[in-house]
């Protein structure tokens, strides 16, 4: 891989501390939500995922579109990430549902979607690892 960026961010205390990025950016109170037994009073790694995935998703959409001269920039992209037990440890499954503009139709839309899920760096690293669910609505 050819890098064109590196993230940085340290997480102290797990799920039940702080995050902060190297540029100091982001700075999030970490704490499990009520469903699983926290405060909720914090932002959770699954809301984390479930956000750079979704910008993610909607920047690679934005690719394929402007390649295919289909305008998609009003559309929006919602990730739904979660977790569960499996098997001794814990898994995660994602839903993205992907509302296109009324302009696309829905075997367009729907072709752009597939095509966004092959180029995402996120669909890739996660293809084959967790189901990933797409919804185009």
């Amino acid at each position: 891989m050819d890098a064109l960026y590196t993230a940085v961010a340290t997480a102290t205390h797990g799920r039940d501390g702080r995050a902060v990025t190297s540029d100091g950016k982001l700075d999030l109170q970490l704490s499990p939500p009520v469903e699983m037994g926290g405060n909720g009073e914090g932002t959770n790694p699954e809301q984390l995922f479930a956000i750079g995935y979704a910008a993610c998703f909607a920047g690679a959409l934005g690719v394929v579109g402007r390649q295919a001269k289909v305008d998609v920039s009003d559309a929006a992209v919602t990730g739904e990430v979660t977790i569960g037990k499996q098997g001794e440890g814990f898994g995660l499954a994602v839903t993205l549902r992907v509302e296109l503009p009324e302009s696309v139709d829905q075997a367009t839309g729907r072709k752009l979607v597939e095509q966004a899920h092959q180029v995402c760096p996120y669909s890739n690293a996660t293809r084959g690892n967790i189901p990933v669910e797409l919804v185009v609505e």
